[in-house]
């Protein structure tokens, strides 16, 4: 109705000259939306006044150095951590995401009062939480699955992603990181009796399991692509949590499974009749995975990880990695950290 209006008192020379106003106008709106739009992306993804420096940055990244790109350790409250103190009652709480299925990392042992959640992962969410509430406890658990952890994130349902998620430049696009806690690499787990031997051209013609959104499938759909991996191997068998790849592996729904090393170690504890084909054919590092504009929290996660390297780190091995992965620490010690982001 007011285009109509507008068009009928637009007669003669002046109407003429008012629409090609209106033409510029509407013209220059076009034209400057998606700077608009790219500001308000700024805002919304906490990194105010520097959209445009934050996607350079992660536009440059390569996954090599992807586990560098955090910011330095600061043990400084801000507007993230001032906003988990705030809370009150039952409500007090860290609130994570995390496994419950991984043996070892993060899973629910029966035999033990409540069936707590408990392993490796677990370990480091509690000094955590120790570190910023005083209360090692003070603890909201949320089961993610591998395929929700950013969403998780991104959508405010947690505060940080605590699950064996490898640091990318992908990923950084939408989440930041911490410091990297933990360094394993992609292998491959099939029946003891399967004719696979490693991440090679035995994989001819047999259905890979993968969990969906993980590095692993990632690196299979690019390694097939780039003739790396063999044209006929079937990577359409997918799953929205890791530990579900196992599980296709004895229905015999699937013939192997690529996933972190590490992961996989535990999940051959599980099951005498899989074991580990090959050596590892990348290098990964685990992170805690938190919203790109709290850089207060990604900071203090830092500070304690410093501190947990030295004191803590260890002793978690020891207790729920040892029997998997062998009493060396060292292959799974992440490496020193070094922090090129500074914003």
């Amino acid at each position: 109705m007011y285009a109509a209006r507008a068009r009928a008192s637009l007669r003669g020379w002046g109407g003429v000259g008012a629409m090609a106003v209106l033409c510029a106008l509407a013209l220059a709106f076009v034209l400057l939306l998606p700077y608009t739009q790219a500001r308000h992306e700024g805002v919304r993804t906490g990194v105010p006044g520097a959209a445009d420096g934050s996607q350079a940055r992660a536009g440059a990244c390569e996954d090599a150095d992807a586990q560098r790109r955090t910011p330095p350790p600061s043990g400084a409250d801000g507007r993230t951590i001032d906003a988990i103190k705030a809370r009150t009652g039952d409500r007090r709480k860290l609130v994570v995401g995390v496994d419950q299925n991984s043996y070892r990392w993060g899973y629910r042992d029966p035999n033990n009062p409540g069936a707590r959640l408990e392993g490796f992962d677990i370990d480091l969410v509690h000094r955590i939480a120790e570190d910023i509430l005083g209360d090692p406890d003070a603890v909201q658990f949320r089961a993610i699955p591998t395929n929700r952890r950013i969403l998780a994130i991104r959508s405010g349902q947690v505060d940080m992603v605590v699950r064996t998620m490898t640091i990318t430049c992908d990923r950084l696009r939408e989440v930041a990181f911490s410091a990297p806690y933990f360094k394993t690499g992609q292998q491959v787990l099939a029946p003891k009796s399967s004719s696979v031997t490693g991440y090679d051209g035995s994989l001819a013609d047999k259905r890979i399991c993968t969990a969906a959104g993980s590095t692993a499938h990632a690196k299979l759909a690019a390694d097939r692509k780039a003739g790396v991996l063999p044209a006929s191997a079937d990577i359409s068998v997918t799953v929205p949590s890791q530990l579900d790849c196992l599980v296709r592996l004895q229905l015999g729904e699937a013939d192997a499974v690529v996933t972190d090393g590490a992961l996989a170690a535990s999940q051959a504890a599980q099951d005498p009749t899989v074991e580990l084909k090959g050596a590892a054919f990348t290098t990964e590092y685990y992170g805690v995975a938190m919203e790109k504009k709290a850089s207060d929290l990604v900071r203090r996660v830092n500070r304690i990880l410093v501190d947990y390297r030295a004191d803590g780190w260890q002793a978690s091995y020891d207790k729920w990695l040892s029997a998997t992965l062998g009493k060396d620490s060292g292959p799974s010690e992440p490496p020193a950290p070094q922090y090129v982001r500074t914003s």
